[in-house]
């Protein structure tokens, strides 16, 4: 049969010397497949090595070309995680950029996305990196500058784990990936019977071996950890942790934001982190060969934290929202929470879970089975109460305002990032898919979502004096804003400390002169933001919004108005309830995109796609070739491709690059947040990420109002 086009990058000569190469030491890879990639080894543990690069201009635009990017993988040998099991190699990938201006005193961010098994690009070109994705042409993408991006405040860097996820792998290995399922085939295998070429596509992948990745939060969280030790070993330079601003007496910490499954992931990872700290402290890890990882704040979006607090609010959240939205009925809501609530129900099951977990795998390691088998029942019962009667109102799970499927946000970036182009200039010798089964199989199976104590995980990181940010859109019903609500106050109740975060009221979140963004209650550490008019992908549906509260929470700030506050003792002021009500917008058109098929394209456009129907232009589906727009002359001056800078970049020497180097410092750069004196009209909320689109540039970032630069040396 002939073999189907292939628009992936292949590297089927290769793999095998590839392999080789890895398992006799993880030397650098090939020069043929990158002849760019420096390999180090962290020169606190030797077993660690990095192969890392940095990309060329315009691979990920930013404000200046001075901005030091890296991306790479930290690689740890097999059994590095003993006494977990481990017996394969974790090659997690990440990418790094500096911060727009002082990269040597702004603070770090760790940026993770949840699933389990979601990449951080998801991140990184959807959400709040530096850059976003555009056509430029027909078959060609490129990067323009996100105006919102958290880089405005902060180094940042995006990781890929657990092992396998995105770009991470274990073992590079020949398959096909077919498009109408998401699945791949190992090995590559002939085009299905009477599937068009251009839906099952020859690649390189990791192994797909549920096996050889985590399957619990806490394995996840030992592989971040040695991840991490890598990194800011390799890269003194970006670790608050090891140099000092001239001002501070104490390290300044490093910041952690996580999303949706992220609310298992946070908690859980940054406890870690600091029972490690406590263990170098006390001499049981040896201070010689580890870095501390001290954690300033956690910040949690859209988190799906815990059922047995946030699994009564699902079917409430669905007849009765700020929306209008009546996605159950009344009836059908109150079958549900007695569902819930019943004997063997939903909560009654988790708790079996907890129990089973405390005595038989106290250590999260998902390695009994009768443990795994109770757990995964738990979920799998909650799942069919809370989640399936919800699916038959047709409506999006990220945003009840939208029906399936949605279009929003696009899913450009998946063209991109399986480019030669970008592949090569950020040396990954790997097709990238956005999301892993096997990864999220491994954790389905060891029904990881209902084991975890990630309440009580928050509770002791506030003990600790970290700041424990928890932010929610008000449109998304899978992690919706009502049980994140609800979590808060679960969270303030660990601690007497926390008992005035009930006497809170909502103040406004005060993102500029002109609108008010969302509501948030706070006292001290611990804070709750319900975000207005945001889906899922809170920071892709609210740029300004999101990047607002992010800077604020890791600048120690009050998050209403960016004032600085003592959080021993500050306390909002305002009413008991965020009531306020939304309208909901129409329904977006469907946008069918081949690399996405399962979540935006219609039945009607699926069965187009199985009888080779209509035309592909840059990954969407069109009835005919012409349907296809160019885009705006704009758009290639704004734009840069990996090795262009766009001419619309600040045009700054590009310095060269490597681990020992100073972090750049670029002044006079779009940076600094809104500082409020004021509270505008509440009639006034956040715009939409495609309304600000429309803004021009020189709008977004001239504030009539006082700014504030952050983080100067």
């Amino acid at each position: 049969m002939p073999r189907r086009s292939q628009p992936t990058i292949l590297y089927v000569l290769t793999l095998a010397l590839f392999h080789y190469i890895c398992v006799l030491g993880q030397s650098p890879p090939p020069k043929f497949l990158t002849t760019d990639v420096n390999t180090i080894r962290s020169p606190v543990d030797r077993d660690i090595v990095l192969h890392y690069k940095a990309p060329p201009v315009g691979t990920c635009t930013t404000f200046s070309s001075s901005q030091k990017q890296y991306t790479g993988y930290v690689v740890l040998p097999p059994r590095k995680l003993a006494p977990i099991q481990q017996n394969y190699y974790v090659n997690t990938f990440f990418w790094f950029i500096e911060a727009r201006t002082n990269a040597t005193t702004a603070p770090l961010t760790i940026y993770i996305n949840g699933g389990p098994g979601s990449s951080s690009m998801v991140g990184l070109f959807q959400e709040v990196g530096p850059c976003e994705v555009v056509e430029i042409a027909q078959g060609k993408f490129g990067t323009q500058l996100r105006d919102w991006g958290w880089d405005r405040s902060s180094n940042i860097i995006f990781v890929d784990q657990p092992n396998q996820v995105g770009f991470s792998f274990d073992k590079l290995t020949n398959g096909s990936l077919n498009l109408l399922d998401s699945t791949v085939v190992t090995p590559s295998s002939d085009l299905p019977a009477g599937q068009p070429d251009y839906t099952y596509l020859d690649g390189t992948f990791s192994s797909n071996n549920g096996n050889a990745s985590a399957n619990t939060t806490e394995i996840a969280a030992h592989t971040m950890w040695h991840m991490l030790q890598g990194f800011l070993a390799a890269f003194p330079q970006y670790n608050p942790g090891a140099t000092l601003n001239d001002t501070i007496s104490d390290p300044v910490g490093i910041n952690l934001f996580t999303e949706s499954y992220g609310g298992k992931y946070g908690p859980l990872f940054a406890a870690h982190f600091e029972s490690q700290n406590a263990l170098r402290r006390s001499g049981k890890l040896p201070k010689n060969k580890t870095l501390e990882i001290h954690l300033a704040s956690l910040g949690i979006i859209q988190g799906c934290l815990d059922d047995t607090v946030q699994g009564r609010f699902y079917p409430i959240f669905a007849n009765n929202n700020t929306y209008g939205i009546k996605a159950l009925s009344l009836t059908d809501q109150q079958y549900a929470a007695s569902n819930y609530l019943g004997a063997s129900g939903c909560q009654q099951q988790i708790q079996s879970c907890r129990s089973v977990v405390t005595s038989m795998d106290s250590n999260n390691e998902g390695d009994v089975a009768s443990v795994n088998q109770i757990c995964k029942n738990a979920q799998d019962t909650c799942s069919k109460t809370l989640i399936r009667p919800y699916l038959a109102s047709g409506r999006s799970m990220y945003d009840i305002t939208q029906m399936m499927p949605s279009p929003f946000p696009p899913s450009t970036y998946l063209e991109y990032l399986n480019t030669p182009e970008l592949q090569s200039a950020i040396g990954v010798a790997i097709n990238y898919t956005e999301s892993n089964s096997a990864v999220g199989n491994a954790f389905l199976q060891t029904g990881d979502y209902e084991r975890g104590d990630q309440i009580t995980q928050l509770g002791y990181l506030l003990s600790l004096g970290v700041r424990v940010a928890l932010i929610y859109g008000d449109r998304d019903y899978i992690c919706n804003w009502q049980g994140g609500e609800a979590i808060s106050f679960a969270v303030a109740a660990q601690s007497p400390a926390y008992s005035p975060f009930y006497s809170a009221g909502y103040a406004a979140i005060v993102v500029n002169s002109t609108y008010v963004g969302g509501m948030v209650r706070q006292y001290g550490n611990l804070s709750f933001s319900r975000i207005f008019g945001a889906g899922h992908l809170v920071p892709a549906y609210q740029p300004e919004t999101a990047f607002t509260v992010f800077t604020r929470v890791i600048m120690g700030t009050d998050l209403s108005f960016g004032q600085p506050a003592d959080l021993g003792t500050y306390k909002t002021n305002g009413t008991a309830n965020a009531t306020q009500t939304g309208k909901a917008p129409d329904s977006a058109k469907p946008t069918c995109w081949i690399r996405n098929i399962n979540n935006t394209c219609t039945s009607e456009q699926k069965n187009k796609i199985l009888k080779g129907e209509g035309t592909v232009v840059n990954g969407v589906l069109y009835d005919k070739a012409s349907d296809w727009q160019p885009p705006a002359s704009s758009v290639s001056v704004e734009a840069g491709y990996p090795g262009s800078m766009p001419p619309a970049m600040t045009a700054t020497s590009l310095q060269s690059a490597g681990p020992d180097d100073a972090a750049t410092i670029v002044d006079d750069v779009p940076t600094g947040v809104y500082v409020a004196t004021a509270t505008p009209s509440m009639s006034q909320k956040g715009s939409s990420s495609r309304e600000l689109r429309i803004k021009k540039k020189l709008l977004l970032w001239s504030f009539a109002v006082v700014m504030s630069v952050i983080y100067m040396s």
